[in-house]
């Protein structure tokens, strides 16, 4: 057998049918040109139509990432059957159906942080702007994309969260409501009328502007400490950290100044020493000897 001359044919072969193939090749090529301009018009189309409603932004970038999708999709199986005219869409769902599961074992994560990503996206809660906290992240949301959420931290940096992560477990939203309760605990000496502390920091606390006084201030006696009786206040104010720092910072300061007015004492840890008096050991000594 001439290994060389059959080599030689092969090629020549092979060279036939990619000639032979170019028109098609060309005519697929073109159709995923066409494609990509296709995509982009019906995206551009889709927010004009989505922006004269009230969706979310999530929900806005989802049904852009479906329409995108949902072109891709169909202008590559007309390549495709451009270039194998017997490709059909049952043999190509039976082509799937093979490889589905060895792609699915192979691309878990990325198929598990997909599908969280279309239900974060439809859920109602945590938009973007809101300020959330996750596995001890915690930062305002810039961006929702079908696998990962950008998550700015609130000194500045940048984390990229995947979004199983955030759809598998629990995500405290700070900005749910434009409102939200602070407390700060408040120690006076236990020689104090309680009534009368409770009333100068009650008057403190509502003379404050940052804290909303209509929806309630409470102070409560809470319990026994080593050197003060302490009172749990609570109020409401805004809902971002900033606001809940701004709004802390005043009511210590407010109390403390009526505190100081009305002469209540804010303890701090009292050390007593005791001292005994020592007798020298000569004298023990002396003492020990029995009297005559």
């Amino acid at each position: 057998m001439n290994y060389i001359e059959t080599l030689r044919a092969q090629l020549q072969e092979m060279a036939e049918g990619f000639v032979e193939s170019l028109p098609s090749l060309a005519i697929a090529l073109f159709i995923v040109i066409i494609t990509w301009i296709v995509a982009r018009f019906a995206v551009k189309i889709s927010d004009m139509i989505v922006g004269r409603t009230e969706i979310r932004a999530s929900l806005k970038n989802l049904v852009d990432t479906a329409v995108r999708l949902t072109i891709w999709i169909i202008g590559l199986f007309v390549a495709a059957v451009v270039v194998m005219p017997d490709l059909t869409p049952a043999s190509l769902l039976a082509g799937l159906g093979i490889g589905a599961v060895a792609i699915g074992f192979a691309f878990q994560d990325i198929f598990e942080n997909f599908f969280a990503g279309i239900l974060i996206m439809l859920r109602e809660k945590m938009r973007i702007g809101d300020i959330i906290e996750c596995e001890g992240i915690t930062g305002k949301v810039e961006h929702i994309t079908l696998r990962e959420t950008h998550v700015r931290k609130l000194s500045g940096e940048l984390t990229v969260v995947p979004n199983s992560i955030l759809f598998k477990n629990p995500v405290e939203i700070f900005t749910d409501e434009d409102q939200r309760r602070h407390e700060v605990v408040v120690g006076v000496s236990y020689d104090t009328n309680l009534d009368h502390a409770a009333t100068v920091i009650r008057r403190a606390v509502e003379g404050i502007d940052d804290v909303l006084a209509s929806k309630g201030i409470d102070i409560f006696a809470q319990e026994f400490n080593s050197s003060s009786v302490d009172f749990l206040v609570r109020w409401w104010a805004g809902s971002t950290p900033r606001s809940g720092w701004e709004s802390k910072d005043k009511v210590v300061r407010g109390i403390k100044a009526a505190l100081d007015e009305a002469g209540i004492e804010i303890p701090f840890p009292y050390v007593t020493h005791t001292f005994k008096e020592t007798v020298p050991v000569s004298k023990l000594g002396d003492s020990s000897k029995p009297t005559p």
